[in-house]
Protein backbone atom coordinates (compact mmCIF):
# COMPACT_ATOMS: atom_id res chain seq x y z
CA UNK A 1 0.00 0.00 0.00
CA UNK A 2 1.41 3.36 -1.04
CA UNK A 3 1.18 6.22 1.44
CA UNK A 4 0.16 9.63 0.08
CA UNK A 5 2.88 12.25 0.20
CA UNK A 6 2.46 15.29 2.42
CA UNK A 7 2.45 18.78 0.95
CA UNK A 8 5.79 19.41 2.65
CA UNK A 9 7.31 16.32 1.00
CA UNK A 10 6.05 17.46 -2.40
CA UNK A 11 7.43 20.95 -1.77
CA UNK A 12 10.86 19.56 -0.82
CA UNK A 13 10.84 17.36 -3.93
CA UNK A 14 10.18 20.37 -6.13
CA UNK A 15 12.87 22.40 -4.40
CA UNK A 16 15.58 19.74 -4.60
CA UNK A 17 14.69 19.17 -8.25
CA UNK A 18 15.11 22.91 -8.91
CA UNK A 19 18.39 23.01 -6.98
CA UNK A 20 19.87 20.09 -8.95
CA UNK A 21 18.30 20.65 -12.37
CA UNK A 22 21.32 21.62 -14.43
CA UNK A 23 22.62 20.78 -17.87
CA UNK A 24 24.35 17.42 -17.78
CA UNK A 25 22.56 16.26 -14.62
CA UNK A 26 19.83 13.63 -14.89
CA UNK A 27 17.56 12.84 -11.95
CA UNK A 28 14.56 10.81 -10.93
CA UNK A 29 12.42 10.37 -7.84
CA UNK A 30 11.71 7.06 -6.11
CA UNK A 31 14.39 4.94 -7.74
CA UNK A 32 14.33 1.30 -6.67
CA UNK A 33 17.86 -0.08 -6.63
CA UNK A 34 18.21 -3.35 -8.55
CA UNK A 35 15.59 -5.70 -9.96
CA UNK A 36 12.94 -6.29 -7.28
CA UNK A 37 15.16 -4.36 -4.90
CA UNK A 38 14.13 -3.55 -1.35
CA UNK A 39 16.02 -0.26 -1.32
CA UNK A 40 14.57 2.91 -2.76
CA UNK A 41 16.26 6.29 -3.10
CA UNK A 42 13.90 9.25 -2.71
CA UNK A 43 15.79 11.16 -5.42
CA UNK A 44 18.92 10.27 -7.34
CA UNK A 45 21.02 12.18 -9.86
CA UNK A 46 23.70 11.10 -12.28
CA UNK A 47 25.86 13.54 -14.18
CA UNK A 48 27.97 13.45 -17.31
CA UNK A 49 31.11 13.15 -15.16
CA UNK A 50 29.82 9.83 -13.79
CA UNK A 51 28.96 11.15 -10.32
CA UNK A 52 25.97 9.69 -8.46
CA UNK A 53 24.16 11.70 -5.78
CA UNK A 54 21.43 10.29 -3.54
CA UNK A 55 18.92 12.38 -1.59
CA UNK A 56 16.75 11.19 1.30
CA UNK A 57 13.82 13.50 2.01
CA UNK A 58 12.74 13.65 5.66
CA UNK A 59 10.01 15.96 6.94
CA UNK A 60 9.71 15.11 10.64
CA UNK A 61 11.71 13.74 13.58
CA UNK A 62 9.85 10.40 13.54
CA UNK A 63 10.54 10.20 9.79
CA UNK A 64 14.24 11.02 10.31
CA UNK A 65 14.68 8.52 13.14
CA UNK A 66 12.50 5.77 11.65
CA UNK A 67 13.96 2.32 11.04
CA UNK A 68 13.16 2.67 7.33
CA UNK A 69 16.25 2.17 5.21
CA UNK A 70 18.12 5.31 4.22
CA UNK A 71 19.54 4.46 0.83
CA UNK A 72 22.85 6.24 0.57
CA UNK A 73 24.55 4.42 -2.31
CA UNK A 74 25.96 7.41 -4.24
CA UNK A 75 29.32 9.08 -4.41
CA UNK A 76 27.69 11.94 -2.52
CA UNK A 77 24.68 11.48 -0.24
CA UNK A 78 22.34 14.07 1.25
CA UNK A 79 19.42 14.58 3.55
CA UNK A 80 16.80 17.06 2.34
CA UNK A 81 15.19 18.57 5.44
CA UNK A 82 13.02 21.49 6.49
CA UNK A 83 15.17 24.08 8.32
CA UNK A 84 13.46 23.46 11.67
CA UNK A 85 14.08 19.71 11.46
CA UNK A 86 17.71 20.26 10.51
CA UNK A 87 18.23 22.35 13.64
CA UNK A 88 16.77 19.53 15.75
CA UNK A 89 18.71 16.62 14.22
CA UNK A 90 21.96 18.14 12.91
CA UNK A 91 24.06 16.48 15.62
CA UNK A 92 22.81 13.05 14.52
CA UNK A 93 23.79 13.40 10.86
CA UNK A 94 26.87 11.36 9.95
CA UNK A 95 29.90 13.44 8.97
CA UNK A 96 29.96 12.17 5.36
CA UNK A 97 26.27 12.96 4.67
CA UNK A 98 25.43 16.42 3.29
CA UNK A 99 22.27 18.40 3.95
CA UNK A 100 20.01 20.54 1.80
CA UNK A 101 17.77 22.79 3.88
CA UNK A 102 14.27 23.32 2.49
CA UNK A 103 15.58 21.68 -0.68
CA UNK A 104 17.07 25.03 -1.72
CA UNK A 105 20.67 25.13 -0.62
CA UNK A 106 23.32 22.98 0.96
CA UNK A 107 24.19 23.79 4.58
CA UNK A 108 26.50 20.80 4.93
CA UNK A 109 28.69 19.38 2.19
CA UNK A 110 28.72 15.67 1.52
CA UNK A 111 32.05 13.85 1.47
CA UNK A 112 32.80 11.66 -1.52
CA UNK A 113 32.29 7.93 -0.93
CA UNK A 114 33.04 4.83 -2.94
CA UNK A 115 29.93 3.40 -4.58
CA UNK A 116 28.41 0.52 -2.65
CA UNK A 117 26.42 -0.67 -5.68
CA UNK A 118 27.70 -1.60 -9.13
CA UNK A 119 27.50 1.31 -11.59
CA UNK A 120 25.53 -0.76 -14.10
CA UNK A 121 22.92 -1.61 -11.44
CA UNK A 122 22.55 2.10 -10.68
CA UNK A 123 22.23 2.98 -14.37
CA UNK A 124 19.67 0.22 -14.96
CA UNK A 125 17.71 1.35 -11.89
CA UNK A 126 17.69 4.97 -13.03
CA UNK A 127 16.64 4.07 -16.58
CA UNK A 128 13.85 1.79 -15.30
CA UNK A 129 12.54 4.54 -13.01
CA UNK A 130 12.73 7.22 -15.72
CA UNK A 131 10.83 4.89 -18.04
CA UNK A 132 8.17 4.42 -15.35
CA UNK A 133 7.78 8.20 -15.04
CA UNK A 134 7.48 8.74 -18.80
CA UNK A 135 4.95 5.91 -19.01
CA UNK A 136 2.86 7.57 -16.28
CA UNK A 137 2.87 10.82 -18.23
CA UNK A 138 1.95 9.15 -21.51
CA UNK A 139 -0.89 7.19 -19.88
CA UNK A 140 -2.24 10.29 -18.18
CA UNK A 141 -5.27 12.07 -19.58
CA UNK A 142 -3.06 14.89 -20.81
CA UNK A 143 0.35 13.59 -21.97
CA UNK A 144 1.34 17.01 -23.31
CA UNK A 145 0.70 18.69 -19.95
CA UNK A 146 4.38 19.37 -19.23
CA UNK A 147 4.88 20.90 -22.67
CA UNK A 148 1.77 23.03 -22.15
CA UNK A 149 2.99 24.18 -18.72
CA UNK A 150 6.44 25.06 -20.10
CA UNK A 151 4.84 27.18 -22.84
CA UNK A 152 2.62 28.86 -20.26
CA UNK A 153 5.58 29.54 -17.98
CA UNK A 154 7.49 31.11 -20.85
CA UNK A 155 4.50 33.31 -21.69
CA UNK A 156 4.10 34.38 -18.05
CA UNK A 157 7.78 35.30 -17.80
CA UNK A 158 7.47 37.49 -20.90
CA UNK A 159 4.34 39.12 -19.48
CA UNK A 160 6.10 39.77 -16.18
CA UNK A 161 8.93 41.50 -18.02
CA UNK A 162 6.46 43.56 -20.10
CA UNK A 163 4.58 44.69 -16.97
CA UNK A 164 7.84 45.50 -15.20
CA UNK A 165 8.90 47.73 -18.09
CA UNK A 166 5.49 49.44 -18.14
CA UNK A 167 5.71 50.05 -14.39
CA UNK A 168 9.21 51.52 -14.65
CA UNK A 169 8.15 53.81 -17.51
CA UNK A 170 5.10 55.02 -15.57
CA UNK A 171 7.15 55.61 -12.43
CA UNK A 172 9.73 57.54 -14.46
CA UNK A 173 6.95 59.73 -15.93
CA UNK A 174 5.42 60.38 -12.50
CA UNK A 175 8.73 61.34 -11.00
CA UNK A 176 9.63 63.57 -13.93
CA UNK A 177 6.23 65.28 -13.78
CA UNK A 178 6.33 65.92 -10.02
CA UNK A 179 10.05 66.53 -9.75
CA UNK A 180 10.82 63.81 -7.27
CA UNK A 181 13.89 61.66 -7.44
CA UNK A 182 13.36 58.18 -8.72
CA UNK A 183 15.90 55.48 -9.03
CA UNK A 184 15.68 52.57 -11.44
CA UNK A 185 15.26 49.31 -9.58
Amino acid sequence: MKIAKTELTIQLERQIYSATNKQGVFGCFEVTIGWFGDERVDYITYDTKGIWRCYEIKVSKPDFYSKAKKTFVGHYNYFVLPKELYEEVKHDIPSHIGVYVDGNYSVKRAKKQELTIDVQVLKDSLIRSLSRESEKLLKSENPSFVEYMNRRLSYERKEKERYREQYQNLMREVHEKFGTRWRYS
